[in-house]
Formats: structure tokens, sequence, C-alpha cells
């Protein structure tokens, strides 16, 4: 059998998710009320068979570690695990310096385990995907590395890395870093391939690459800014394209859904998605559970004529005499008589008082919002009253802010 290592790389700081990330790091921030953001990588790794997984993880690593160490426990007896490991500064005195110098860092994983082939997954991103499928490619390709490519259209082709792919099919020719005019897919001129920033490397190659990456002053040490373009250029890289992934129970919506969620309006619109009659994202598909630690609360309530639609509301919470629309509702979260929340995503042990409105924002936890209050009905007023207030207009309220 083929001995698999998956890495998962959690160590982001994510800034562009503040103030969300002010208190931990951006794979911990929560998710469909449910959920953390690292639980959709570890889902589909576990899903795919891929039983052995080392989550790398640096700024902010408390709540992370602590949700991995009580949520991702595997059978010790088949020596299974999931396990955090922090910035070990093994090789100098010094944090990560990118994702391939964190790997180059802990380079005892891979000597330890001895795998054949090494899965690296990013950490914050919201998709489905059975990796088996991709390694099965890897293998067959006889490549070093394997690229898991996203169709995007050609005009937001500069927010990502693009594949360009070779004349077989399945080679990479170039790997171009958020170019502004590529050229498009042979099979779709105005689509173009954008890094997903999921690689399957085999350990030799990676370990070779990490080792001459680590002696190139001029390189950032990133993988899909410096190691994967220099593999590219041996020739020894190969794409596979996500739409070619079957998952089990998808549906005809959410197949080859992939989101990712580092900015507000981002993560805010991914909550959108959850939520109608028909999802663009499912998260019920019993077929290929997202997995997480289930709060020990009883289910939700809803008393004295509460409204509900379109909404998700987890265990715990209570909607009294409240109208809640498209929105996502954490655990043991009150919404309280005469009050409206639209289009919003509220954390865990939130309150929402009497005759509020909250609309268009996120609201993280521990969070009170006193009875009359009006949240996302004056970005002008909400800023002043040192609320963020994004680029699209969605209003968030940090972790435990007073109002």
């Amino acid at each position: 059998m083929t001995r698999i290592l998956g890495i998962v790389l959690a160590g982001g700081e994510g800034k562009r998710l503040m103030p969300l990330t002010e208190d931990r790091s951006k794979p911990a921030v929560p998710f469909a009320g449910s959920y953390r953001l690292i639980d959709f990588a570890l889902s589909n790794l576990v899903n795919s068979g891929f039983l052995k997984c080392a989550v790398l993880t640096q700024y902010k690593s408390h709540s992370l570690d602590r949700h991995i160490s009580m949520t991702w426990r595997m059978s010790t007896m088949l020596g299974n695990y999931v396990t955090p490991v922090p910035a070990q500064q093994r090789r100098g005195k010094q944090w990560y310096l990118g994702s391939a110098d964190a790997i180059y860092q802990s380079m005892n994983l891979i000597v330890d385990e001895r795998p054949d082939v090494i899965v690296v997954f990013g950490a914050d991103h919201v998709y489905r995907m059975d990796a088996s499928q991709m390694v099965e490619a890897h293998l067959a390709s006889g490549a070093g590395v394997t690229v898991a490519g996203i169709r995007v259209p050609r005009e937001g082709a500069d927010q990502f890395g693009v594949i360009q792919v070779a004349e077989d099919g399945v080679g990479i020719a170039e790997f171009l870093e958020k170019p502004a005019d590529p050229p498009g897919l042979a099979d779709s001129p105005n689509e173009v391939l954008a890094s997903m920033g999921n690689y399957v490397f085999s350990a030799d190659a990676l370990i070779a690459a990490l080792e001459a990456d680590a002696k190139d002053l001029g390189s950032r040490h990133d993988l899909g800014g410096d190691l994967i373009p220099a593999m590219v250029k041996q020739g020894i890289a190969s794409v596979y394209d996500f739409k070619d992934n079957e998952v089990p129970g998808s549906t005809p919506s959410d197949r080859g859904y992939w989101r990712d969620v580092g900015t507000i309006d981002a993560y805010h619109e991914a909550h959108l998605d959850l939520v109608s009659a028909v999802p663009e994202f499912n998260l019920y598909n019993d077929q290929w559970p997202i997995y997480s630690l289930g709060a020990q609360l009883p289910g939700a309530k809803f008393v004295h004529g509460a409204s509900v639609r379109d909404s998700i509301v987890c265990s715990g919470s209570i909607v009294s005499g409240a109208n809640c629309e498209s929105s996502v509702i954490g655990t043991n979260t009150r919404v309280e008589d005469g009050s409206t929340v639209q289009r919003s995503v509220l954390m865990d042990n939130v309150v929402v008082g009497r005759g509020a409105i909250v609309r268009n924002a996120i609201i993280d936890k521990n969070v009170v919002i006193p009875p009359g209050t009006l949240i996302g009905i004056n970005p002008d007023e909400d800023r002043r009253r040192g609320f963020s207030v994004s680029p699209g207009g969605i209003v968030v309220i940090g972790k435990g802010q007073k109002i």
C-alpha cells in the first residue's frame, strides 16, 4: 500500500479577516455555526482515507490547538492521528518564513513517518474533495508534484496563481502568479485553472525541492510562489482539474463548490450560500460529512410566534417572537422578542435584545446587543461606534466587543 501523510498548513494570520482573527488564527475562525474553517480540510482528508495528519500551526494557535485536541481523535490502536504541530525552530531561531519553510522546519514529521506520498492542503477554504482521486492521478502521472486547479473566469485570474496546462493536458507548462491577461483553457477559452492551494507530492521530490529552496537566498519560501514554479521549471509538475473530482452525495448545485473565505465579504457570502432551500453548498450530505465537535446542548427552540426563514439555527439557541431571515445563528444564542436578524452571521453566546435590528452583519462570540440597537442600517454610524465595516458594507462586531 502507498503510505500517505497529510499535512495541513494552518499557520495563517488572516489579517483580511480582522476582527474575526483578533483573538484566533484564520483556520480557527468559526463557520456555519457548528464548525471551524479547518474542519473542511481535515474532513476531506479523513473521508478520503488519509488517517495520519499533521496540522502546522503558528499564529494565535491556542483555540485551534484545543479544537483539534478535543475534536479530532483517531484510532490510536491503528496508529492514526490528527496532531497539531507548533513552530519548533528546528532549523534555527526563526519562525516560519513561508509555507514551504513551515514544512522544511517540520521535516522530522516526514522522516519519522516515511511516507511515499505527502498530501498538503490549506486550512481555510470551504469545499468538499475526495483527495484519494487526486493521489491516484498523481501516481499515474509519475510527476513529482500535482497541483489541484479550479476553473475561474479569466477576468478574475489576477486574484490567483494560474496554471498554464501543457499540450499533453497533464503537465504544467507554466505557473503564473496573479497574471493580468493569461491565456484561456483549450476547451474553455474564457476560463483559466487557478491553484486551489492543494498539492500532492512524491516524498523524495518534496524533500529535494525543500532543501533546494532553503538554500535559495532569494526565495520567499512559499509553496505557490517559489517551490511549485521551481518544480514546474524542472518538468516534474502536473495538474489535477477539480471538475473531475466526484464526491459521494454531492448535488448538481454544490458539485465543484470551492470558496476562499479570506475576506470579510467572501466569508459573509459563503454563509449565504448555505441557507437557501437548495443551497449552493450542502452541509447535509451524510455521505461525505463535515466533522466537528458537537455542543452538548438541547435543540434549537422557536417560541412566541418566531418567524425563521432560509436560516440555520444551531443547538441551544432560542428565537423568541423575532424575525430571522437568510442568516446563520450559532449555538446558545438568544434572539429576543420584536428583534430582526437579516442576512447575518451570529456566532455562539450572542444575545440580540428586544427590538434590535441586525442586518448584513457578522457578530462574533459573546456579544450582547442591547434592546433597540440598530446594526447594519447606517454604515457611518456603525463606524463611529467602533465597528468594522467591510468594502462590501458588512458590519463586523468582534468577539466580546461592548456595545
